[in-house]
């Protein structure tokens, strides 16, 4: 039997599958991370980073690694507290998710830094929305008569909106710098270069 048959064999007999499942976890968040991240960076990056083109790409790999990095090392703290909780347990229960996932998100995700807030305000947006619905389905919110997305999407844009035009300061300074794009430099030009060729000649 050769080195690669002895692996899968034990791959696929179960020994020691909660140890190898941490690792498995570890492997998925940095290819995950890695895969979200760099595409996002490389495009916003070449949109609206001042710099030069090494400035960039180091800035693309930084937030890349960063990002691919926080993925892998909290999957990896999660797996690994459910599996001994389940173990100590004997079996799984709702509650060891949540402080498995507390205790790595503070770990991991509890630094106040660029690439967390991104990920946990995107987080925090879907995690609501689950919420609603929970409540619906367990009855401790009245089911809507009507689709509810047109009232969402009209606050969502009032309010930010609202931020950019009185309190622009409070909002994230990507999100400030889309905004100034879209809705303050559209204000600028005095010819045909800069009013349809270029944002700003």
């Amino acid at each position: 039997m050769s080195a690669m048959d002895s692996v899968n064999a034990l791959l696929g007999s179960g020994t020691w599958h909660a140890g190898l499942a941490v690792i498995k976890g570890l492997r998925n968040g940095a290819v995950y991370g890695a895969k979200i991240r760099f595409p996002h960076a490389l495009v916003m990056t070449f949109l609206f980073h001042e710099g030069s083109i090494q400035d960039k790409l180091r800035f693309i790999l930084r937030a890349t690694y960063m990002h691919s990095r926080n993925l892998a090392t909290f999957v990896c703290i999660y797996k690994a507290l459910m599996a001994m909780l389940s173990r100590f347990s004997g079996q799984q229960v709702q509650w060891h998710s949540l402080a498995a996932a507390f205790a790595g998100g503070y770990y991991v995700f509890g630094e106040n830094n660029k690439i967390n807030q991104q990920i946990n305000l995107y987080l925090l947006s879907r995690i609501l929305m689950g919420l609603c619905k929970v409540g619906v389905s367990h009855g401790l919110v009245p089911a809507p008569r009507s689709d509810p997305f047109p009232l969402f999407g009209a606050l969502v844009w009032a309010i930010v909106l609202w931020l950019f035009e009185h309190h622009r300061s409070t909002l994230q300074p990507s999100l400030r710098s889309s905004m100034t794009y879209l809705y303050q430099d559209s204000d600028v030009f005095d010819s045909l270069k800069n009013f349809l060729v270029y944002n700003k000649a």
